[in-house]
């Protein structure tokens, strides 16, 4: 790592160590406790309920610290995955190096690192979220020979007392700024804590979504990542998530992923955008617009979501968030720089664009090489997804796509180029997403060989997934609670914190 990357780096390991996270060996972590006279050190570990767990260490001496960090420790399999019986319940949770990151929060100076989960004969845990997300990478660059990189773009609410000052009209607090924007610095402080932990963030801003009660405001924010190897793009939305928990714990106001928080106001989104390399290569673009292998991916994945729902939208309020005129999608389809469709295709950048210099004209000497950023992205999921299934699906998914005989008519058949809201003919005529949990399970059902293929996701927890859906039995809940107010508050309520 050159003077100049380290000085622009916020990651306090990787400017210490002198080399990227993903290099890290367990000497570099030593070396780093005992340079911070670091006191702690803190297992962690994301459970069937997708939040992290902890597991604590006084470190001692050098010697147990290295046998912590070389051996693991023991945990209890069974209080933490509801599938692993009591009776053969001990696992190892092992750390992984590279997710190590200093705690923001603790008065005693203590070091996080993520952990993966290893059974009794020292094999990776098959049924383990992360896992699955390696196996599925594993079997995407077998097939392929590329790398699938990932980001997510993480939405949520922040309630407070309600202020009198420089209120914002509701639902229109996209990009406002303080005083309009009551927690700015409060995302501020977010990103910055998440770069320290390893976090690549590529910005932050306010949201649409802005209401208040008598008493309370609710406003949305939303911190979008930069592409990172989907392992590592599953991780940092992990820690992404713990750190607003506790910033938001600490400044005494609560923050909820929650898909929904009121009828009628805008629903948070965890949008996933996806990109592929062969070597340094993005494919999904050239300069004719967005490739066949690109189109081949997005089929695979509009041939999948309703089963993706089943690990991108778990909860029953999911389903009050995916409805008609309010930026979330409801209909199968894809198309460009479209709000209204399931797949998009974000805004990339012009080839032999000169904006900058157009902006800037004193500027004469400029590099105008078109950044390699093109991503499609997946518009389904929220907060309560199981992020790192989820991200297993999608690859699975888009290898899906590649592989079938007749993705390139299906994308073709499933493209809109307008608001699909707008064009009730075409709107008709498409596929609709799951309208709750109970038809999640069902969609998965129907796919589930494609996540099974290669044994990447067990039978067994698929099976688990369809029974968890299927154990909501809200398969008439939208007609239930359309008109009852009271009924739906409380619904959200319960699904406040996923």
């Amino acid at each position: 790592m050159n003077t100049q990357q380290s000085q622009l780096n916020s990651n306090e390991l990787e400017n210490f160590i002198g080399k990227p996270a993903s290099e890290f060996q367990r000497n570099d972590l030593v070396k780093f406790i005992e340079a911070h006279q670091i006191r702690m050190l803190n297992f962690r570990y994301i459970a069937e309920d997708g939040k992290l767990k902890s597991l604590n260490f006084v470190i001692q001496s050098l010697e147990y610290l290295e046998q912590l960090l070389t051996f693991g420790e023991r945990v209890d399999g069974s209080s933490l995955f509801s599938y692993i019986s009591a009776g053969s319940s001990d696992l190892y949770v092992i750390p992984r190096y590279k997710t190590a990151f200093v705690n923001p929060f603790s008065e005693i100076p203590a070091l996080e690192i993520l952990c993966s989960f290893y059974t009794s004969q020292g094999k990776p845990l098959d049924n383990s979220p992360d896992q699955i997300l390696r196996k599925a990478h594993a079997l995407f660059r077998e097939r392929t020979g590329m790398q699938f990189k990932a980001m997510g773009e993480l939405e949520y609410y922040i309630s407070s007392p309600k202020e009198e000052l420089y209120l914002v009209p509701e639902q229109k607090g996209y990009h406002e700024s303080a005083p309009f924007s009551k927690w700015e610095q409060l995302r501020h402080e977010a990103s910055i804590l998440i770069s320290r932990a390893g976090g690549k963030v590529k910005y932050s801003h306010n949201e649409v979504g802005n209401f208040s009660s008598v008493n309370e405001l609710f406003e949305q924010h939303e911190i979008e990542f930069l592409p990172e190897d989907v392992e590592d793009a599953a991780d940092q939305l992990v820690i992404a998530k713990w750190i607003l928990r506790m910033l938001s714990y600490k400044n005494g106001v609560e923050i909820s992923f929650g898909p929904k928080i009121s009828e009628g106001m805008a629903g948070s989104g965890l949008h996933i955008h996806m990109m592929v390399l062969s070597g340094e290569e993005n494919i999904l673009s050239d300069n004719t617009g967005i490739t066949d292998a690109a189109k081949k991916m997005i089929a695979g994945i509009l041939d999948t979501t309703g089963a993706l729902t089943a690990f991108g939208n778990t909860v029953p309020t999911s389903y009050v968030r995916l409805v008609p005129e309010q930026e979330a999608p409801t209909r199968i389809c894809w198309g460009d720089r479209n709000r209204s469709v399931l797949v998009r295709i974000p805004l990339g950048w012009l080839g032999n664009s000169n904006m900058i210099g157009d902006a800037n004209p004193q500027e004469k000497e400029l590099n105008l090489n078109t950044p390699e950023r093109q991503t499609f992205e997946f518009r389904a999921p929220d907060g309560s997804a199981d992020i790192h299934s989820l991200m297993a699906g999608l690859v699975l998914a888009s290898l899906h796509g590649l592989e079938m005989n007749n993705s390139l008519e299906l994308a073709e058949s499933l493209y809109v180029d307008e608001d699909i809201y707008k064009n009730r003919e075409k709107y008709v005529h498409l596929d609709h997403l799951p309208a709750s949990c109970y038809e999640s399970a069902a969609a998965l059902q129907a796919k589930r060989h494609v996540f099974e293929k290669d044994r990447v996701f067990p039978v067994g927890m698929i099976d688990h997934v369809i029974e968890k859906l299927q154990s909501y039995n809200d398969q008439l809940l939208s007609k239930r609670v359309q008109w009852n107010k009271k009924e739906i508050r409380n619904l959200i309520l319960k699904y406040i914190h996923v």
